[in-house]
């Protein structure tokens, strides 16, 4: 499978901002859609991820109760809707596919940038 993260932007402090991953083709029920980002200078980190199956999701502690990650099986379709950003959160974001929170993915997608302005 292939994956193509969109939606990045220049967003103010406060502000909102969705990204989506989309998949090339069908994804198994076992595979975990996982959203990563990395700041300059600093190393990729996990962010949020959904469970393709049953939908169960888990978040970084730095973003629960700010993101929420759903996913849109019809359309192959995984969103990361961003709320009360901060400029912390900037940077560019990956979506992969393959088990939760691990770096060690299956498929990384290209990254979409965020920068949240102060």
């Amino acid at each position: 499978v292939q994956l193509q993260a969109f939606g990045g932007g220049l967003v103010q402090a406060g502000g909102f901002l969705r990204v989506s991953c989309s998949a090339s083709e069908r994804i198994l029920s076992s595979t975990a859609i996982n959203w990563f980002r990395q700041a300059p200078g600093k190393e990729r980190e996990f962010v949020a991820a959904i469970r393709w199956g049953y939908g169960t999701t888990v978040y970084a502690d730095s973003v629960k109760g700010r993101f929420t990650i759903s996913r849109d099986k019809a359309n192959k379709i995984v969103d990361l809707q961003m709320n009360s950003l901060k400029p912390e959160d900037t940077a560019v974001y990956y979506c992969a596919a393959g088990q939760v929170a691990t770096l060690r993915q299956n498929t990384w997608g290209q990254g979409t940038q965020l920068t949240v302005s102060s």
